[in-house]
């Protein structure tokens, strides 16, 4: 074997990499138990936050000790196997950021008719249209007048970027630029503001070129929070900051107020005998960090100074002096740490300084004109092994509460570079602006002003001078992406960018455990039956086979692992059928082997001859089902892409683990007595099974064609009058799983809610006889939050007369209209590019366009078969819904059929190099006997699969594996009764050609 110690090594790395990356999950998983036994009570009742409140305070603690190195509880979580939404439930989101506010604040608000009329127009078109709302506005407007983007555009707002002069491909590229920039900056404002709600491994995404951010919140459980967290306007203000000498006996004041609780409930520590005042800030260091940003009047970057905020010794004295103390109702004492930032805390104790200062006395005993507001980002301590803390600022409010200035009087920031070639943030405000600004820098000279989004502190610059004119300048210890960062922050109040839901899906966390059983389940009982299965057929050959298999499953999670995937339902059912798909290549090698050895071959030469005639085949069925799981990453979301990810991975750990793996054990067990080793390929089952078989296929190639086109037929009428059962994934909508506490007939729901609703409703049996999935168009177009409430109530009202069978919504999924537009289109885009990359890949290893053809005709045929099947079910009334699952499925189909399809075809291109006198419909027929052993076989495992996902997968993959299970079976029809026929029918002449030329005599006339 060539290569046999590198193939070793290599095993050995990839096992120990696998071992070391898995190991973090077993850890996540022992830390998360631990925060479920500290968060259950006596009666078993489990109490989230407080389980999250354990998590959150081990975060940076060690949690995972290997002796030589240790992890915190971060660094674990970060390299665990996350587990997606459908397996723990919680919350999925998708939001479009709308341009529509972005573009009337860039025109001033301009009530201009044609630019209204070109917004509304824009907005139609894009329900229909694949192109982005800004282009669809661009093309309305100038319909109605070219020079209107100029009019309308060319203002006071955006005075310094666009002049009279600007032509409209320089007004187009500042509109674009500018909601760009408006959907990079939602992104951030939401992702600083989940970081801040408290969700373990939250996943938020900005979906390129679509304004569209993705959010998954795993064991998220108030839904109605996040919709108002994640939709709420940025409220951008400035505020000046209290200095150290004035809050510091503020700060005093308020141990008191603790103290004095603890003396009231008896709770002062025994050990206490210093009778003084225990200071929850002690050890305050009031100076700031030496790095403060400055604020620089006109860019004027000479007047910046290393610090200007003043100390007060003898306050930090009587700090420094202090003991530490909380209220009696906390478990620890806070103790604020010695730093250069003034007041800053560990980030796992944040959560615990909020609840001090959220307390009713202690909020009584502050000033009015005072509130604590934590900085937006850790700062990381220079200290060996310290732990990343968080500055306090004590923000002083004016009048009312009310902030010095509102972010709306920004009119531009952006970032620039100083003469010092310094990143540093330009800031220009409007007329208004301007004078409360040259009032606010002149009474804060040499003090700190904060920037506030959200409540949260991005930036606390020194005031050099009085600033006039509203040109200021921002300048530090930037990076180039810092400063970015905060120009765009400054924007949020010129354009404060909207976000709506356009997709949603919430579900609860009896859901996600039971899915996690099913999908438990499903994967050891399938893995268990195909292992089975395999040694009955191949004995031991069987026996290696399911050693490779093993190593597969280990190899694929271990990757998975290493890659941070996160697993879904649908990614265990990628796993599930690569189990399945993964025997195909030993398949293929041992029947190769075996034909070897019936030639009389001795034992090692079959093996080296079976792997080498095998290759090839395995690698093109690899690429071209790869191809399929390219395009479902792609243009898939969610949970298609947690399917592809795993298909993807599993199908290179198959091919490395079939093809090298099994031959290195092979050798192992040969290595002793070599050809007189005894390695059996065949049982008593198996033996005379499918030996030698001569059906003439081709044949029946009529009765196919005519099968085939009935079925299809039929189900494209079906179609044409009744529809497909469509999700709400591909006709918008809103779904619901409702659970009664007896069983419940889905159709008179259906009738009492279609009454009451006055709107298209679908119910029908989810799982088990008392849940129910209700799909309903109630206000299908109307997006806001209002109208997710309404249909809600509008669901429960409708199940009033059920009220007795308690019922209680279990998950919700949304879809605006406009998405499942988007989806429709990204499936059949996805579809296509499919088929052709395939139809070219076919013809580059083929070389002839035949190939190509019968290929491409053949997994058309089974996609049409499918979507049939389903249509006729449908109007039977099985209702197996059209979603994205079902796409995945089609996709996996197609992948699937092609892997038959190119067997076959190798073996057919083989034989003709082999004999090319031979008549093809003779080799076609030889063909596909030769390789009828292995097309049965690799079919029986793929289904003992597919019906294990089918039995014991849950709702959810139902209606996934019913399509790759009348998938398979058609796909293995079609490439015996339809694939190869039609390379018989287009090649005919061509073939007959060749043969005809390779019978002619050779030319004999001697030379003159």
């Amino acid at each position: 074997m060539k290569n046999k110690g590198l193939i070793l090594a290599i095993t050995i790395i990839v096992s120990a990499l696998c071992l070391f990356y898995l190991s973090f999950t077993i850890a996540s998983r022992m830390a998360d138990s631990k925060a479920l036994e500290f968060a259950t009570d006596k009666s078993g009742k489990v109490d989230f936050e407080k389980k999250q409140y354990y998590l959150d305070s081990m975060w940076n603690k060690p949690a995972y000790d290997l002796g030589f190195v240790s992890y915190t509880l971060k660094e674990v979580k970060d390299q665990e196997i996350g587990l997606g939404l459908d397996l723990q439930g919680g919350m999925n989101l998708t939001l479009e950021v709308s341009p529509v506010e972005i573009l009337k604040s860039l025109s001033g608000n301009s009530n201009d008719p044609d630019f209204l009329e070109a917004l509304k127009t824009a907005q139609t078109e894009q329900k229909t249209s694949q192109e982005g709302f800004v282009e669809l506005f661009f093309k309305a407007i100038e319909a109605k007048n070219p020079a209107k983007l100029r009019d309308v555009f060319v203002n006071a707002s955006n005075k310094g970027r666009l002049e009279f002069k600007s032509t409209n491909e320089d007004i187009k590229a500042y509109i674009r630029e500018e909601v760009d920039g408006a959907v990079d900056r939602a992104f951030d404002i939401i992702r600083a503001r989940i970081d801040k709600f408290g969700v373990t491994s939250p996943n938020i995404q900005l979906i390129p070129g679509t304004g569209r951010i993705q959010i998954e919140l795993p064991g998220a459980s108030n839904p109605q929070r996040i919709r108002k967290l994640v939709q709420g306007v940025a409220k951008l203000e400035f505020y000046s900051v209290w200095e150290a000498k004035d809050y510091i006996p503020v700060i005093e004041s308020l141990n008191k107020v603790l103290l004095a609780k603890r003396e009231k409930n008896g709770t002062t520590s025994p050990n206490d005998t210093s009778k003084k005042a225990d200071d929850l800030f002690a050890g305050s260091d009031s100076s700031k960090k030496t790095d403060s940003d400055d604020l620089f009047a006109d860019g004027d970057s000479s007047k910046k100074t290393d610090s200007a905020t003043a100390k007060d010794t003898s306050a930090k004295a009587k700090a420094d002096s202090a003991q530490a103390a909380v209220d009696a109702q906390y478990s620890e004492l806070y103790t604020l740490n010695r730093n250069p930032y003034g007041l800053a805390y560990a980030v796992k104790d944040t959560t615990k300084i909020n609840k001090i200062f959220a307390d009713r006395e202690v909020q009584m005993a502050m000033p009015s004109d005072l509130q604590f507001l934590w900085a937006v980002k850790p700062i990381q301590n220079d200290q060996p092994n310290a732990e990343a803390v968080v500055e306090l600022y004590a923000i002083r409010k004016g009048r009312g509460s009310k902030a010095l200035l509102g972010g709306d009087v920004i009119s531009d920031a952006r970032n620039e570079f100083d003469e010092k070639g310094r990143a540093v943030v330009s800031m220009r405000m409007n007329p208004e602006g301007a004078r409360v600004w040259q009032k606010a820098t002149g009474e804060n000279v040499g003090k700190q002003i904060a920037i506030v989004l959200d409540d949260y502190v991005y930036s606390a610059p020194v005031v050099q001078t009085e600033i006039a004119g509203g040109n200021s300048q921002i300048s530090g210890n930037f990076t180039v992406e810092e400063a970015k960062d905060l120009a765009n922050i400054l924007k949020a109040g010129k354009l404060p960018a909207p976000t709506r839901i356009v997709e949603e899906a919430v579900i609860g966390p009896s859901l996600g455990v039971e899915a996690q059983n099913q999908g438990l389940t499903s994967t050891v009982l399938a893995l268990a039956l195909v292992l089975v299965f395999v040694i009955a057929y191949y004995a031991k050959g069987g026996f290696v086979a399911d050693i490779a298999l093993l190593v597969n499953v280990f190899f694929t999670f271990g990757i998975m692992a290493q890659f941070n995937t996160v697993l879904t339902l649908p990614g265990i059912a990628g796993i599930a059928l690569s189990i399945g798909m993964a025997i195909d290549a030993n398949v293929l090698i041992f029947e190769r082997m075996r034909e070897e050895l019936e030639k009389g071959r001795k034992l090692l030469d079959a093996i080296e001859d079976g792997y080498d005639r095998a290759f090839i085949t395995i690698f093109d069925s690899n690429i071209t089902t790869m191809i399929t799981a390219v395009f479902l990453y792609v243009f898939g979301s969610g949970a298609i892409k947690g399917f592809a990810i795993t298909l993807m991975i599993g199908l290179a750990c198959s091919f490395f683990t079939s093809v090298w793996v099994t031959k290195l054990i092979l050798h192992w067990m040969t290595a002793k007595k070599g050809n007189d080793s005894t390695l059996t390929l065949t049982t008593a089952i198996s033996r005379n099974l499918f030996r030698q078989p001569n059906f003439d296929f081709i044949a029946k190639k009529k009765l196919a064609y005519i099968f085939s086109s009935l079925i299809i037929v039929v189900g494209m009428g079906v179609i044409a009058f009744k529809g497909l059962n469509l999700g709400v994934d591909f006709k918008g909508g809103r779904a619901y799983v409702v659970e009664f506490s007896e069983p419940i007939v889905a159709s008179e729901v259906k009738v009492d809610l279609t009454s009451a609703l006055n709107a298209s409703v679908e119910a029908k049996t989810y799982q088990t006889s008392n849940k129910l999935k209700i799909t309903t168009s109630y206000l299908v177009d109307d997006e806001t939050e209002d109208a997710d409430a309404k249909v809600q109530t509008a669901i429960l009202n409708g199940l009033k007369k059920y009220n007795s069978l308690k019922p209680t919504i279990l998950s919700t999924t949304k879809v605006g209209s406009t998405i499942a537009d988007d989806i429709v289109n990204a499936s059949r885009v996805s579809m296509l590019l499919s088929l052709l990359f395939m139809f070219i890949y076919i013809i580059f290893r083929f070389k002839r366009w035949q190939f190509g053809l019968g290929a491409i005709v053949s997994l058309a045929h089974n996609a049409l078969i499918v979507l049939a099947v389903f249509a006729i079910l449908y109007a039977l009334g099985v209702g197996f819904e059209i979603d994205q699952i079902f796409v995945a499925a089609m996709l996996t189909i197609i992948g699937y059929s092609i892997n038959d399809t190119i067997v076959v075809f190798d073996r057919v291109r083989e034989m003709i190099e082999a004999n090319p006198k031979e008549d093809l419909k003779v080799t076609i027929n030889l063909a596909l006997n030769a390789t009828l052993s292995r097309t049965i076989m690799t079919a029986s495992t793929t289904i003992i699969v597919i019906l294990i996902m089918l039995f014991f997968g849950g709702e959810v993959l139902r209606g996934f594996s019913f399509a790759l299970l009348i998938g398979i079976i058609f796909g293995t029809y079609s490439s015996i009764y339809i694939a190869t026929p039609l390379v018989l029918d287009t090649s005919r002449q061509e073939f007959e050609k060749i043969r005809e030329g390779a019978e002619k005599p050779a030319d004999t006339t001697p030379i003159a």
